[in-house]
C-alpha cells in the first residue's frame, strides 16, 4: 500500500464568498442555504487519490473572513503547501480582496506554496461582476491555478482540489505543520445566518 502524503491546505477570502461552503462540499458533499459564518477557524480533513495514484490527505482550515480575523489569518497559512483564495463572481470586491490575499500569501506564506484564485458562485452568472477572463489572466500573471464554481452544485469544487493535489510534491513536506498552537473556534449551527 502507498504512503499517503498529509497536506496542509488553507482557505482565505472575504466574508460570505462561499468558503465554508466550497470545503464542505468537497469534504462531506453537502450544502446549505444559509451557513453560520465561520469564527477563528474550522477543521477538515479528507483523503484524495490523484492522477498519478498518489494518495494525499488534506488538513484543511477554513477561515474567517471578516475584518476582526483578518490579523489571524498568517496563523493559519504558515506551512500551508497550498492555498485556496475565494471571492464572489457577483461581487467585485470580493476580487479586489482576493489579490490582497495573494500579495499576502505570496509575501510571507512558504515560497513554494501552490495557489489557487477560485471564483464561486457560478450558479449565479446572471448577477456576474467579476469576468472570468479578468480573473483568469490575472492568475496567469501571478502563477496561480484558476477555477470558477458552485458550491450550491458541486460545479468544479473537486477539481480546484485535485489540481492543487497534482501540483503538490510527492515527498512529504519538511516544514512543520504543527497547530497545536492554534485555538480552534468554531460553530457547528447550520441555519441560522444569510452566509454561504
Amino acid at each position: 500500500m502507498s504512503k499517503v502524503l498529509n497536506y496542509k491546505l488553507v482557505l482565505l477570502g472575504d466574508a460570505a464568498v462561499g468558503k465554508s461552503s466550497t470545503v464542505e462540499r468537497f469534504v462531506k458533499d453537502e450544502f446549505f442555504d444559509f451557513q453560520q459564518p465561520t469564527i477563528g477557524a474550522s477543521f477538515f480533513a479528507r483523503q484524495v487519490k490523484l492522477d498519478d495514484g498518489s494518495t494525499i490527505k488534506y488538513e484543511i482550515w477554513d477561515t474567517a473572513g471578516q475584518d476582526r480575523y483578518r490579523t489571524l489569518a498568517p496563523m493559519y497559512y504558515r506551512g500551508a503547501a497550498g492555498a485556496i483564495i475565494v471571492y464572489d463572481i457577483t461581487d467585485v470586491e470580493t476580487f479586489n480582496g482576493a489579490k490582497t490575499y495573494v500579495e499576502e500569501l505570496q509575501r510571507q506564506g512558504a515560497p513554494d506554496v501552490v495557489i489557487a484564485l477560485v471564483g464561486n458562485k457560478i450558479d449565479l452568472e446572471s448577477k456576474r461582476e467579476v469576468w472570468a477572463t479578468d480573473a483568469s489572466q490575472y492568475a496567469e500573471q501571478n502563477n496561480l491555478i484558476f477555477f470558477e464554481c458552485s458550491a450550491k452544485t458541486g460545479q468544479n469544487v473537486a477539481d480546484v482540489f485535485l489540481a492543487i493535489g497534482n501540483k503538490l510534491p510527492r515527498t512529504q513536506p519538511t516544514q512543520n505543520t504543527d497547530n497545536s498552537f492554534v485555538q480552534i473556534v468554531s460553530d457547528d449551527n447550520k441555519g441560522k445566518s444569510g452566509c454561504c
